[in-house]
């Protein structure tokens, strides 16, 4: 595995400290965590390692990319959701799985099943990814007590969550630690690790449209049409309900497949969809990966909030907002489209393109955050959505959110 000089730096310290890791979206956290499991793997004394994510669907897919590297480990999953390894929530199977191995361990799992292991579940390491998760209040105290009983722990996150009390917050040293490694996002731009986002708003006129799906139809249309860099688009909309109202009340789908666009949307509710039928997840994010790899595909992919974290979607270019998002989920957002291109990240590795701020020569030279604005709808959103890209990067900083709820 050839580490980028900042992951280099990420996994040096990892090994003499524990505490924050705070990486831009793209950055390749997960490849530091896999790097710091591997040379703990190596030890002479079986290790065990709990891994721990917000959603069933990333803890799937951080396993995934964790055994692309590590072969000498036994796997448990401890969550609701199927796998093709031992998956469990029960405390007394936990236990007994622990206990029986003398091999290497990984145990994924998320935050909220993380209660479910207990402390007699010995591991030697843990990491949190998106670890602003593990503030919320139905999870703090399982990380809290974790931290007590594990001597590595390491909180993964782009977008730190701080509370005004510093208990249940990422400022509350005694659970989190300090902040050891903060990679500033102009950085990973200036050198060609992930691109800029360019944000841009079209003011719309649609008094004379009868619903919320007829406006959203005409826009995202207008959109196709007009901008560039829309062929892979990710529409963060309002809510299932309204997604559920476009495909169903409009003639959008026919006009996106007349347009040769694929229509994908996933929710908790009507499961994940691909032009107009229903399919498993798994189907599911294997075609959108596929397709997002595949130049000559085009595809919208709906959702709500199922996708605006830590899940690899690859070839994204564009985003369209329909809502506004709070801070945290605005920066996760951008970073679903700020990836390189495959065939750009392989001419830098070459040298056969020089990386640069402004993206010269790049086949994406930048991820696009399209904002519809009508009837001061979409007007607060622009206005989160540039103090965000100001704040990342513009300024090279951490979105850090504050809390005050008790």
């Amino acid at each position: 595995m050839k580490l980028r000089d900042h992951q280099t730096e990420i996994t040096n310290l990892m090994q003499q400290k524990c505490g924050q890791v705070l990486v831009p979206t793209g950055g390749g956290k997960t490849m530091c965590m896999i790097v710091d499991a591997k040379w703990r793997f190596s030890m002479p004394i079986p290790q065990t390692i709990i891994v721990v994510a917000p959603r069933i669907l990333l803890a799937q897919q951080l396993c995934e990319e964790f055994l692309e590297q590590i072969d000498n480990v036994e796997v448990l999953h401890v969550h609701s959701g199927e796998t093709n390894y031992k998956t469990t929530t029960n405390p007394k199977e936990i236990q007994e799985w622990h206990h029986s191995s003398t091999k290497n361990q990984l145990i994924f799992t998320t935050y909220h099943s993380l209660h479910r292991i207990k402390s007699d579940v010995e591991a030697d390491t843990v990491y949190y990814d998106e670890a602003h998760n593990s503030v919320q209040k139905n999870f703090f105290e399982s990380v809290k007590s974790r931290s007590h009983t594990t001597r590595r722990k390491f909180y993964f996150t782009a977008t730190p969550k701080h509370h005004t009390s510093q208990e249940r917050g990422m400022n509350n040293a005694k659970v989190y630690g300090q902040v050891i490694a903060e990679i500033p996002a102009p950085e990973l731009i200036k050198k060609g690790y992930i691109v800029p986002p360019q944000v841009k708003t079209r003011n719309y006129n649609t008094g004379f449209y009868e619903s919320v799906e007829e406006i959203d139809k005409e826009m995202i249309l207008d959109a196709l049409d007009n901008e560039e860099s829309m062929d892979k688009v990710l529409v963060t909309a309002k809510s299932t309900t309204n997604i559920h109202k476009l495909i169903t009340r409009t003639d959008f789908q026919v006009e996106c497949h007349a347009r040769k666009y694929n229509v994908m949307w996933i929710t908790s509710k009507y499961g994940a969809i691909i032009n107009g039928k229903k399919v498993t997840r798994k189907t599911f994010f294997n075609l959108m990966n596929k397709w997002g790899k595949d130049d000559t595909k085009k595809f919208l992919l709906f959702h709500h909030s199922i996708l605006s974290e830590g899940m690899n979607v690859s070839g994204l270019n564009a985003c369209i907002l329909l809502r506004n998002l709070d801070l945290i989920t605005m920066a996760q957002t951008i970073g679903r489209v700020i990836r390189l291109h495959k065939e750009d990240a392989q001419k830098i590795s070459t040298g056969a393109l020089k990386p640069c701020i402004k993206g010269t020569g790049y086949i994406k030279p930048f991820g696009k955050m399209f904002v519809p604005v009508y009837n001061n709808v979409g007007i607060g959103t622009e206005k989160r959505l540039q103090s965000v890209v100001d704040t990342i990067f513009n300024k090279g900083e951490a979105q850090v959110s504050l809390s005050n709820r008790k």
